[in-house]
């Protein structure tokens, strides 16, 4: 994405923009000085006031032209009437274009506030126009019913008006939808059929929940979180009293081994028990979002994603086990990496020996317009899922297909057997994603792979966490008489000093013991695993793999570190090859992630936005690989960038947010790659360059030592208001230990509700505090002005995931709008970020699902952006969907799954937008939903108890 920068110099009415001449221009400014006898000739001077010509020398220009094939003719009449290079050239083009050509000129020109557009003249090159202009281009344009619908990705493919030109009017109409391959039914796989029609009439807008339901889902919803804790208080404390009771740190521990495994095993069962109670079988169909059939779906979805065991099988054997027990049909050797758990399991179905990517969503539901469709998702035998990839409901993988990194699958697409595709959506391509040999994985060593999981967790971790604290008070008299004081005096001061103690030795420990621990041991361990080497799974070099990504991976690090000059100390400290040769001081944010951090180069410059992830590791269903992944230097990535080991991208590169890292093809330097599958687009324009003065050498120095001045206060900052988090924390535990001789397990459960109200109010208030209570501005700057540093610790005292713990539920937008978020009425929140809360406003009744992030600034090099993002009533945002800035979505529209909507894009009432980058798709369409059109039996017991039309 290029900077956003406008030229506001006056300019000659005959005047071409002033950033870059057109080849015409070039041409005929050669031909005329020569006639003159002169270097050069400024296109917008007068042939005769300025530059002292006659018509005698003027004739003779007119006729060297004419002896030239490759240029027009022109006559001395059209000399006398366009008296400078500049008019001259728009006459003779405005002359030859044809009628699209000139009003796309004109669209074109009233958007870079020109007089007019050469139609040989590059968009970016010459005019000096950025991804900005160009979506503001393509927005003019579609308002239009007399020109052809133009996405951005035709832009930078076709950068002048004649070419662009040529390619929309020779396209069919269909052109400007987004290329969904058609559905072809795989060898040995059911076709998926296409989805029904959306409801249509007034009765599809009065289906939805209105306020009563919404109010009274929110309630239910609260008493079974209530429900919930009072169980684990009750638990909890019989636990604790048997585990107390031991004598003798031996009994202690095979105590707490045994209550640990039951606690496991109970919290591992409930959720497949309450799957099996409440629901049944998932069936095909459509579920009422705030009905009490929703309320179902909701409390399934939160205890199978919640389960503990959930944690645990990531990457495991048992993650086939689980999805079995939750009704999923799942083939043998089948390696699942994900993090989120499918929801709807027994509509997936997942071939043997098939391999899913980390950071890959099927959940086998989405939620568009009000409702829960859920539909089957089918991958077949030997399939690949690429890392971070989004399935939609009602699509299939073929069996030996693939689908690569960065991808999509829309409701209705079928991937036929043996067949290559990537993109959002998904395409065929002839690139393939495996190159790594299969090797030896048999059921033995799966088995005792897990097995060995469920023992350390029984018999290690799990002991130790419980029996800790009892081993702590017998060898702490003073913590222990703290706890066990007859009375707690709320006033007096040696509570709070003895809370504030714990709070800072527990606090200050976890920092210091975890950043020597996140150095030192996996640098050890991972000296048994050697780059280039292809290892099966499930053995001892899988689990030091798995143990050093897993403390390499620590979130709250480059959380305190991104951001500022001090992340690239802290990824060294871990491991990573990061050139110090070029400080930018705000080289990372703050979400980096990769396999292992020993294979990781980035070269000198570089710019790492938010979400990078390093794929540095290679797997299939029965091996993996760690291989080195190179970043050149000078680039700058935007967020949400996977980069594999076999990306092929050099220096001086620019990766757009979201854009798929190409494995094929030449080394791709000095360019700008957009869109999944990416293509081609100017690295940088002139525009870019507004903020250069800010990086001479001394004025560079002296701004990134003042930016490394208010980082460090950050920091420190950031580090205060956890600790104060942690010391409230310790002062709502100190307060239940001493309630609870006399309350019990009433004093626990009371303890975590006050622990998570106090979490969500504390972290509101900081985040409010930070902005005064103010509402943010749309801002220009560089990143070297103090504004952008101020932004900087506003990201970084933000509240933090814990809100999407209220995911599904009213209680996500009363957070939303205590933090300043502009929020209609009953707004379904699935779990949407938004990084700048008070710049978003969203409609009544919007549907934002999943994965889905609006973030309204962008960063580019040295350059920083930030405005406004609208989203207008009833709106859906697809699964993955990413927003940008400066965004306007109308009523009723809706984004496809995975889709990336470019800062400046115009989404029309009622259309349905898709891809990367985000264009029509069935203008005017609405989503079709998944169930057919009457009333149809919704998940639930073999009683289907009718779902789709509570209200």
């Amino acid at each position: 994405m290029t900077a956003d920068l406008v030229d506001g110099g006056a300019r000659s009415a005959d005047a071409p923009p002033a950033h870059g001449e057109a080849p015409l221009t070039v041409a005929l400014a050669g031909v005329l000085a020569d006639v003159l006898g002169v270097p050069r000739v400024d296109p917008a001077a007068d042939f005769f006031a300025d530059l002292g010509a006659d018509s005698l020398l003027m004739t003779r220009f007119c006729a060297r032209v004419r002896k030239r094939d490759d240029l027009p003719s022109i006559t001395i009449k059209d000399v006398y009437q366009h008296p400078t290079l500049a008019g001259l050239v728009s006459a003779l083009e405005q002359a030859r274009s044809t009628p699209l050509e000139r009003a796309l000129a004109g669209e074109l020109a009233g958007v870079l506030d020109v007089a007019a557009v050469p139609p040989d003249a590059d968009f970016f090159a010459d005019l000096g126009a950025d991804s900005l202009l160009m979506t503001r281009f393509c927005a003019r344009v579609r308002k239009r019913d007399d020109l052809p619908s133009i996405a951005i990705r035709d832009v930078y493919r076709h950068p002048t008006i004649r070419s662009l030109a040529a390619a929309v009017a020779t396209a069919p109409v269909e052109a400007a939808a987004v290329r969904t391959a058609p559905a072809a039914a795989p060898v040995e796989t059911p076709a998926v059929p296409a989805p029904a029609p959306a409801p249509a009439g007034p009765g599809a807008r009065t289906a939805r929940a209105g306020t009563g339901a919404y109010l009274l889902c929110g309630a239910l919803q609260f008493l079974a979180f209530l429900a919930y804790v009072a169980g684990i208080a009750v638990v909890a404390t019989h636990g604790h009293e048997w585990i107390s009771g031991a004598t003798g740190a031996v009994d202690v521990y095979l105590r707490a081994v045994v209550f640990g495994s039951g606690l496991f095993l109970g919290m591992s069962l409930l959720p497949i028990a309450v799957k099996w109670l409440l629901i049944g079988r998932w069936r095909p169909g459509r579920i009422r979002i705030w009905s009490l059939g929703y309320l179902r779906f909701w409390l399934v979805k939160t205890l199978v994603r919640a389960n503990p065991l959930a944690f645990l099988v990531n990457g495991s054997p048992l993650y086939a086990l689980y999805l079995r027990a939750l009704g999923a049909r799942v083939g043998p050797g089948v390696a699942v990496f994900g993090h989120v758990v499918p929801v709807c399991t027994d509509l997936l179905t997942i071939g043997a020996g098939t391999v899913i990517r980390k950071d890959s969503l099927l959940a086998g539901y989405r939620a568009v317009d009000g409702w829960i469709e859920i539909g089957p998702v089918t991958i077949g035998r030997d399939v690949l899922v690429g890392e971070a990839t989004v399935i939609d409901i009602d699509t299939v993988l073929g069996d030996g297909a693939q689908l690569g990194h960065a991808s999509s699958l829309h409701a209705g697409q079928s991937v036929p057997a043996g067949e290559h595709w990537h993109g959002s959506p998904a395409e065929p391509t002839a690139v393939d994603y495996r190159d790594l040999p299969a090797a030896r994985c048999g059921r033995l060593r799966r088995f005792s792979y897990g097995a060995s999981q469920l023992a350390s967790t029984a018999l290690l971790y799990l002991p130790l966490t419980l029996a800790g604290v009892d081993i702590l008070l017998a060898e702490d008299p003073a913590l222990a008489g703290v706890l066990t004081a007859p009375e707690l005096d709320l006033a007096s001061p040696e509570f709070y000093l003895d809370a504030l103690v714990v709070s800072a030795v527990l606090f200050g420990g976890l920092v210091v013991g975890g950043l020597l621990l996140v150095a030192a041991l996996p640098r050890l361990l991972a000296l048994g695993l050697r780059p280039g080497q292809v290892y099966p799974l499930y053995g001892v070099r899988y689990s030091l793999h798995r143990t050093v990504n897993r403390l390499t991976s620590v979130k709250f690090f480059p959380y305190l570190f991104g951001d500022s000059s001090y992340i690239v100390g802290y990824l060294r400290w871990l491991g990573w090859d990061v050139s110090r040769r070029e400080q930018t001081g705000s080289a990372f944010g703050t979400q980096v992630g990769h396999e292992t951090p020993y294979l990781v180069t980035v070269g000198a410059g570089t710019m790492v936005a938010d979400g990078l992830s390093v794929m540095n590791a290679d797997f299939t269903s029965t091996s993996f690989r760690l291989s080195p992944v190179t970043i050149g230097a000078h680039n700058f990535l935007g967020n949400r960038i996977h980069y594999p080991a076999q990306g092929r991208t050099g220096d001086d590169c620019l990766l757009a947010t979201k854009a798929m890292v190409p494995i094929d093809g030449p080394v791709r330097e000095g360019v700008g790659l957009l869109g999944s599958p990416s293509f081609e687009i100017p690295r940088s324009v002139l525009r870019d360059s507004r903020f250069d003065s800010l990086r001479e050498p001394a004025e560079f120095r002296r701004r990134l030592r003042a930016k490394n001045r208010y980082n460090r206060r950050t920091i420190a900052l950031a580090l205060l208001v956890r600790w104060v988090h942690v010391f409230g924390l310790v002062l709502l535990a100190l307060a239940c230990a001493h309630a609870y001789e006399r309350f019990g397990a009433l004093a626990v459960a009371v303890e975590i509700l006050l622990a998570t109200l106090f979490t969500a109010v504390y972290f509101v208030l900081v985040e409010r505090t930070v902005t005064r209570f103010r509402r943010l501005s749309p801002r220009f700057c560089s990143i070297y002005e103090p504004y952008f540093w101020w932004h900087e610790r506003y990201w970084k005292l933000v509240i933090p995931e814990f809100d999407k713990a209220f995911a599904g539920t009213p209680f996500k937008n009363v957070v939303s709008r205590a933090l300043g978020t502009g929020l209609g009425r009953r707004v379904f929140d699935d779990g949407c970020f938004l990084p700048e809360r008070t710049l978003v406003t969203i409609g009544d009744d919007a549907t934002l699902n999943a994965g889905t992030v609006i973030q309204c600034h962008s960063q580019e090099d040295g350059g920083f952006k930030s405005d406004h993002t609208r989203l207008g009533d009833r709106v859906t945002l697809g699964v993955g969907a990413f927003v940008h800035y400066g965004v306007a979505i109308g009523d009723d529209a809706a984004l496809a799954p995975d889709t990336f909507l470019m800062k400046g894009e115009e989404v029309p009432a009622g259309a349905r937008w898709g891809g990367n980058p985000a264009q029509p798709m069935e203008p005017g369409a609405r989503p079709a939903p998944a169930a057919p059109s009457a009333p149809a039996p919704v998940p639930g017991t073999d009683r289907t108890p009718q779902l789709a039309v509570s209200r």
